[in-house]
């Protein structure tokens, strides 16, 4: 598992761990759905890993108070199988 460093990652969530998370889960469903990748990761390479990646880098933020009204609404699929 790659080491994924919570001193940089903590503040593009806000500094909570739970936005952190939700944030990284929700791209990573997303990545499962279009598997559009933001940044160079290898085939092999878990999908919440890679979304964490991209945090990391800056390339997915929180868009404010309401971050998860895609997948609410159903824009993002539920249950999304790679």
């Amino acid at each position: 598992m790659a080491y994924q460093p919570l001193e940089e990652l903590l503040p593009k969530a806000g500094n909570s761990v739970y936005r952190l998370v939700r944030l990284a889960s929700m791209r990573a469903t997303e990545l499962a759905t279009t598997g559009g990748k933001l940044v160079q990761a290898s085939a092999e390479q878990k999908l919440a890993t890679t979304a964490l990646d991209e945090i990391r880098a800056g390339k997915v933020v929180e868009k404010g108070e309401n971050i998860f009204a895609d997948y609410k609404e159903g824009r993002i699929k539920k249950n999304a199988k790679s």
